[in-house]
């Protein structure tokens, strides 16, 4: 520290506040100003850089740079010193609340994979920008912002119960009742759907409803209405669920509002008509939201809407097209990490295995699943419709193979991490089976066949 420069220490203060990586871009900007100009962090930094305080290296989102602990300690304590650590820490939650406000809008484009790897870089960061919007009196509205502005990840990037720790730890706080909160409470009661808590859900997408209607806030009164029928959806009220879904996609077209959630409601409202036995009408919707996805390349709805159309194939015993849709959806879902939407395929496969005559390689499925589901939430919500296609395969497999032998199985899936458990799923048909589980011959005789899962039928699965 004595050898540098005063502009070397003076960079070194001032990117203690960074957790973690951080990239120049964010450098230039948290750290300029008041005797360091922007355009000459990039040579202090490769000062620093030459000096070993810094390393740098190559990640998916770009060239990244880091401190050990020790040295961001040390220039932590010069950064107090000097008095300039409040300043410098507000730079830095306004540098990641710009990118979560343009990572949230950039989710609705061909950029998605590199949102989420974006995200998945600057996580200590933005926990940093949170735990400092939380803590600081009168920045509670921005911490309901930025917790909210991250929907994307919580939910379609595995980190469900991650993002309901800093979404309710921002509602609870007394900031104003604008936009900001009513969008925290209705992200928050998407998370609690898809974690099955029915009651924080109802909690606040009831409260978010209401203060949106009593505004004349209309995009969060449409979000509060689309995220109720989406709890409707997976408490098993059909009627309810669909019109909840046509009321808030209209409210949708309405205000002009297109992105992932948008679509995301129409392939809810396809699973709703589906599962009351209109397969045509879930067809078209879901074929719709795959034409708009191809326009914006978008990808992790689509992966839903194939969700869909793969239960309308297994429902008309097209086994083959049904594993190809839901191997596609499961390779997309995997991509993201999201957790909810690799299950549910694991799931769905499972049952189109037992169909095409595998019950061992279905009840391993299910085991794999099984594992899967705690760190989702409630195990396919509680839901009769959720459970349907479980139990059907359950009951097949079961059958074909024995009690003694199916729970044998199901054992050997639950001992597959969710790597091996996806890229067993994602596998060829037929082919070699590992950890010496002997699958039952594959195809049998029509006669032999159980009947195709029916959409009126009590069970069924749904995208959450």
């Amino acid at each position: 520290h004595e050898l540098c420069t005063p502009e070397e220490r003076l960079l070194w203060s001032r990117l203690s506040v960074f957790a973690g990586q951080f990239d120049l871009e964010a450098a230039e900007y948290v750290c300029s100003g008041d005797g360091l100009h922007a355009d000459d962090v990039l040579d202090v930094l490769g000062e620093l850089l030459a000096q070993s305080v810094l390393s740098r290296t190559e990640t998916a989102a770009g060239v990244r740079y880091r401190m050990l602990d020790t040295v961001r300690a040390y220039g932590a304590d010069w950064l107090e010193a000097i008095g300039d650590a409040g300043r410098l820490r507000r730079r830095h939650r306004d540098w990641y609340m710009g990118l979560a406000t343009w990572c949230e809008l950039d989710w609705f484009s061909p950029r998605q994979g590199e949102v989420a790897a974006r995200v998945d870089a600057e996580l200590p960061n933005l926990r940093c920008a949170l735990e400092h919007c939380l803590t600081e009196p009168g920045d509670a509205h921005l911490g309901q912002y930025l917790a909210g502005s991250l929907w994307f990840y919580w939910v379609g990037c595995g980190r469900l119960s991650e993002g309901r720790h800093w979404l309710e730890r921002s509602v609870e706080l007394d900031g104003d009742r604008d936009q900001s909160r009513l969008k925290a409470l209705w992200v928050l009661g998407y998370v609690a759907v898809l974690q099955g808590d029915t009651v924080a859900a109802l909690s606040a997408l009831h409260e978010c409803r209401e203060e949106a209607e009593r505004t004349g806030n209309a995009t969060a009164a449409a979000y509060a209405e689309h995220r109720t029928g989406c709890l409707a959806l997976v408490t098993d009220d059909m009627v309810r669920a669909e019109t909840l879904l046509r009321s808030a996609l209209d409210r949708y077209h309405e205000i002009g509002e297109l992105n992932s959630n948008v679509l995301m409601g129409q392939v809810e409202l396809a699973m709703t008509l589906a599962f009351q036995g209109d397969l045509p009408g879930a067809v078209m919707l879901c074929e719709d939201v795959r034409r708009v996805c191809e326009d914006h390349g978008e990808r992790w709805a689509l992966a839903y809407a194939l969700y869909v159309l793969a239960y309308e194939a297994l429902a008309g015993r097209d086994s083959p097209r049904a594993r190809d849709l839901l191997q596609e959806c499961l390779g997309i879902a995997h991509t993201f990490h999201d957790l909810l939407g690799t299950v549910l395929s694991v799931e769905l496969l499972a049952l189109v295995t037992a169909e095409e005559g595998d019950p061992a390689e279905a009840a391993l499925l299910q085991g794999a699943a099984s594992r899967m589901w705690p760190s989702v939430g409630l195990p396919l919500f509680g839901s009769a419709h959720y459970n349907g296609p479980h139990e059907r395969c359950a009951s097949l497999a079961r059958r074909r193979l024995g009690d003694e032998r199916y729970e044998e199985c199901v054992r050997a899936g639950a001992r597959l991490g969710q790597e091996a458990a996806v890229a067993r799923a994602l596998g060829p048909a037929d082919g070699a089976r590992p950890l010496g589980v002997l699958p039952s011959p594959r195809r049998r005789p029509p006669d032999m066949r159980e009947p195709a899962v029916s959409p009126t039928s009590k069970g069924g699965e749904t995208t959450g």
